[in-house]
């Protein structure tokens, strides 16, 4: 019985952070509210409030729900693959591909991220230690790996290829939304085309 109750109550945190992430994609943080989330969610603010202690730890909750969510779709594609440059290419053509079609995901993310404030007052995307900062660890991984081995160059900066990476990763959402999915096909052929160049011998 006491699992079935965490079970329920587990779901109703999962539909409430559904509702704040279509909510933050269709008006953005600053108007978000939890009666807005609630009324989303079918439900009413005192529920929201049983869960979460306010606004910004919902915000929070949803942005570490977000964070997870891609980096599993990311690891599960790696994870798949056995050479560390079937990994990386893996790795490239996950991450675009999630932010390619998930965007809400990513637009209700980066609402989070740049508007929420730690207790100091620091902005999130300012701060030492970000969860999604594992992904980044992932690759710096992979990269500096295929460096030990003799898969890349050896002269190849595992943290300097890894922001660029990321980098590409980030602003492939920025792709027009009009396009077709050919489009990301054609920037993630780009991209990891570029990539190989970079660091293969």
């Amino acid at each position: 019985m006491k699992n079935k109750q965490y079970m329920i109550a587990d779901a109703r945190r999962e539909q409430i952070i559904h509702a704040a992430i279509e909510v933050l994609t269709e008006i953005g943080y600053f108007s978000t509210s939890l009666s807005k989330i609630a009324n989303k969610a079918n439900t009413s603010t005192g529920l929201i409030s049983y869960h979460f202690s306010g606004k910004e730890d919902l915000m929070n909750n949803t942005l570490l729900y977000l964070v997870e969510l891609e980096k599993d779709f990311i690891i599960e594609r790696v994870e798949q693959k056995s050479s560390i440059l079937e990994k990386l290419m893996a790795f490239i053509e996950a991450g675009i591909e999630y932010r390619a079609t998930k965007r809400g995901n990513t637009t209700a993310l980066l609402e989070i991220v740049f508007n929420v404030r730690n207790p100091d007052n620091v902005p999130y995307f300012r701060q030492e230690l970000r969860p999604e900062d594992e992904l980044s660890v992932l690759l710096e991984e992979l990269l500096r790996k295929g460096v030990e081995s003799k898969a890349f160059k050896d002269d190849l900066d595992p943290r300097v290829v890894t922001m660029m990476i990321r980098g590409a990763v980030s602003l492939s959402m920025s792709l027009p939304l009009d396009e077709s999915v050919l489009s990301f096909k054609h920037y993630t052929e780009q991209v990891t085309k570029n990539v190989l160049k970079m660091i293969h011998h």
